[in-house]
């Protein structure tokens, strides 16, 4: 696999498990410190990497040896 891949699988799992997280702590109220911050957080880096092209994990992975999509 490529590390385009692995972002898009690494970043769907993390969105899945914060809203889980905080469905199960009841912390739904972005009022307040919960786990939907990072949920947000995910998807702006994930919007800001596909305008600029550059995304930290994608980086990260390919400095552990994962090949980059050609």
């Amino acid at each position: 696999m490529t590390t385009d891949r692995y972002v898009r699988i690494i970043a769907g799992l993390m969105i899945l498990a914060t809203l889980a997280l905080a469905h199960v702590t009841g912390q739904a109220d972005l009022g307040r410190l919960s786990w939907l911050w990072l949920t947000a957080f995910i998807g702006l880096n994930l919007f800001q990497s596909g305008i600029t092209r550059f995304c930290p994990l994608d980086s990260i992975l390919a400095k552990l040896g994962v090949r980059r999509a050609s």
